[in-house]
């Protein structure tokens, strides 16, 4: 797993999925009949789709190890703290600024999660150290979020669009982190099993609890011939997760979180062009979306050269 090209490979299947999420949450509210105010039954769609995700990697797990995932006592709290961070925080924060902005603006504010993991491994849980290159390499990638937000009226920056989006990449920094740490210790998958899966219940369960107290509408009533699709988009979203984090996780455990985290640039490339191809979005690119894209990957090539950092 340390050696460049397997940490490539790996990283681009993690990365891949995820930015296949982008259009995926939007198709899946599509079909699911959720609307962009309805802010409890997003909750509640995410945690579903994470508890889903939670189950099949515990189960995969188990399978794989032939014996039954279970945490011991004392790693449960560990669990909750990396939840609260990993699924909880990072997706109630996604999927609410997702439905407030483009699949191509949030694909590009969320490459904000390589940057941020970089700095808190580095300055807040000293785990590796802040060279200049990485600085530059922040430096260049925020760059590149801010002239995404650029409009001919001026800086725009919506709150509840790209202002949750990068909120929600600061808890995959934070997340990014307590991964690093734990899997030193600890089985990865059985982490990211429970994590998921703790983090599904508790958002589904706020989820149906919003509903019920706001009076807000439970069903969208989905068309039976759409519920064959609703399902597979919320079971293809579920794999997306399991797959993706349980192997990034791998990927963290074996290699310095800068040198993982920084490959997160090809998320929101990838993001940019199937948000484009799949939700019809390719009027929205432009010269600042590819401009945008250019400095995020000068970035992240300034990371990796060994040069600067000697």
């Amino acid at each position: 797993m340390k050696k460049t090209a397997i940490a490539f490979a790996g990283a681009f299947v993690c990365c891949f999925l995820w930015g296949s999420a982008f259009p995926g949450i939007k198709i899946g509210y599509e079909l699911w009949n959720i609307e962009q105010q309805e802010t409890w039954r997003i909750i509640r769609f995410a945690g579903l789709r994470f508890f889903l995700a939670g189950v099949l990697v515990i189960l995969f797990g188990s399978v794989i190890q032939k014996r039954l995932l279970i945490p011991r006592k004392d790693e449960w709290p560990k669990i909750i703290l990396l939840s609260l961070f990993q699924t909880i925080g990072q997706y109630v924060f996604f999927y609410e600024g997702l439905a407030h902005t483009t699949g191509v603006n949030s694909a590009v504010v969320d490459s904000l999660t390589a940057f941020f993991a970089i700095i808190i491994a580095a300055c807040v849980m000293k785990m590796e150290k802040l060279t200049t290159g990485k600085i530059l390499g922040c430096v260049f990638g925020f760059a590149g979020v801010l002239l995404i937000n650029i409009t001919p009226e001026g800086f725009s920056f919506r709150p509840l669009g790209d202002g949750l989006i990068a909120l929600s990449a600061l808890c995959y920094g934070v997340s990014s982190s307590l991964i690093k740490k734990y899997s030193a210790e600890h089985d990865t998958v059985l982490f990211s099993g429970y994590q998921f899966a703790f983090g599904g219940f508790v958002m589904a369960a706020l989820g149906q609890a919003g509903i019920v107290v706001t009076g807000e509408r439970s069903t969208g009533g989905i068309a039976s011939g759409e519920m064959t699709a609703a399902v597979m988009i919320l079971v293809y979203l579920a794999l997306v997760s399991s797959v993706a984090y349980t192997l990034w996780g791998i990927l963290l455990r074996t290699n310095d979180v800068s040198r993982i985290s920084i490959f997160g640039f090809m998320t929101p490339v990838i993001g940019v062009i199937l948000s484009a191809l799949l939700l019809g979005e390719a009027g929205t690119l432009g010269v600042k979306h590819i401009l945008s894209l250019v400095l995020i990957s000068i970035g992240i090539v300034v990371v990796n050269r060994k040069t600067i950092e000697r």
